[in-house]
């Protein structure tokens, strides 16, 4: 049985390679993964939309052309196609046409920092904000919690696009087009929108298959993959050393490519240890972008050590990425505490808004402009859209 898996396994890649769509490590691919070969029926289903109803592909009859389109709420990829998309399902819709798209991941399959480009969960509720946001007007399916019907079509990432003619026979498999930026301009191969104007013209498809790119379908299994990951994050040490007000200076004028959430705490303020789980929840959801979290605390430097053993407690931590880029600087962390007697230098080179007490917290960009400030305990969902509005939700060119 090991042998006849094995070989299963290889047939399957060999296939996939074929075909001309990317190639995938075995260890990817889970248990029913079924590659679609041109000419295959679409396979049945039975998913709920996000509408409330629930659909099967026999709803989806009755057309000269199908398309079902896997996407998900966390790929900058899907962003970036998505207005592309809203055009494309709006032009055919006075056609022989239908479409369908498809959430085939799970939030379990993906760890903290692969949220970065989003303010959505891959859950059936954030699916159904997502396109009550954007103003979808076509079904909107959510296959995460089984992914038998990701598994049953192949959906390899996200954007994958497969198109099916009158008799659902598979015409289309792979990218909705060439560009994994927003602009159109970018766009030089839109491969989906030539194959349903070849199957409504009665015309061969011009390239049947190509390659799918974006994020990788979130499969359940990779959970396991996620809990390694957090593990090795939990067993990480924050670092902490002294910072003057010149040095905080030069930190808030920053003159990175990154955003810095700058935030003034100390161990005894209660509103302070109150909101540092969102502060540091922000930097983990973000340290795969050009975003930093610097904290400054105020405890009394006899208690460097106290300050130091709550930042680990409460994981303000660096990322590799955020290490390597903060080493560049000739800086060896990203959490300080104040050597100054006088609040009001701190005050005066930070922010000469900032009243005095904490916690107090400004973003600022990558010219030093303050994009947020906050007294007291910040607004989490408001910082987190504000980093997603300056750095984007997708890819720029």
């Amino acid at each position: 049985m090991k042998r006849l898996s094995f070989y299963l396994i290889l047939f399957l890649v060999i296939g996939i390679t074929a075909i001309g769509l990317h190639a995938v490590s075995p260890k990817d691919l889970p248990d029913g993964f079924t590659n679609l070969a041109i000419g295959d029926a679409a396979p049945d289903f039975s998913l709920p939309g996000t509408d409330g109803k629930t659909y099967t592909l026999d709803d989806f009859g009755g057309t000269d052309v199908l398309v079902v389109y896997f996407t998900g709420t966390h790929c900058p990829t899907s962003h970036g196609a998505m207005g592309r998309m809203l055009q494309f399902v709006e032009d055919f819709s006075n056609q022989s046409f239908k479409f369908v798209a498809i959430n085939p991941n799970h939030s379990s399959g993906l760890r903290p920092d692969e949220f970065g480009h989003t303010d959505y969960e891959e859950t059936f509720v954030d699916s159904k904000r997502y396109a009550e946001d954007y103003g979808w007007t076509f079904p909107f399916l959510y296959d995460g919690d089984e992914q038998k019907v990701a598994r049953a079509y192949g959906c390899l990432a996200t954007p994958h696009v497969l198109i099916f003619d009158r008799d659902r026979k598979l015409r289309y498999n792979g990218r909705f087009d060439d560009s994994r930026f927003a602009d159109p301009a970018t766009v030089k191969s839109p491969d989906a929108r030539n194959a349903v104007e070849a199957i409504l013209a009665g015309k061969p498809v011009p390239v049947e298959t190509t390659r799918p790119h974006g994020c990788s379908t979130k499969w359940r299994e990779r959970s396991l993959h996620v809990m390694e990951e957090e593990k090795e994050w939990q067993g990480r040490e924050a670092t902490l050393e002294q910072i003057d007000a010149e040095g905080v200076a030069a930190l808030r004028a920053n003159g990175t490519e990154k955003l810095r959430l700058i935030n003034v705490w100390a161990t005894w303020c209660g509103p302070c240890v109150e909101e540092f789980p969102d502060l540091t929840a922000i930097a983990r959801k973000f340290s795969r972008r050009e975003f930093e979290l610097v904290t400054i605390s105020l405890d009394q430097l006899s208690h460097q050590e106290r300050a130091r053993q709550f930042l680990s407690k409460h994981r303000a931590v660096m990322s590799d990425k955020l290490s390597k880029s903060v080493a560049k600087e000739g800086r060896t962390t990203n959490n300080y505490i104040y050597t100054g007697s006088s609040v009001d230098d701190l005050a005066e080179v930070l922010d000469p808004d900032w009243p005095g007490p904490i916690p107090y917290s400004i973003l600022v960009d990558q010219k030093g402009n303050v994009l947020y400030r906050k007294l007291g305990k910040i607004d989490p969902e408001v910082v987190r859209n504000k980093i997603l509005e300056t750095l984007t939700r997708h890819y720029v060119k």
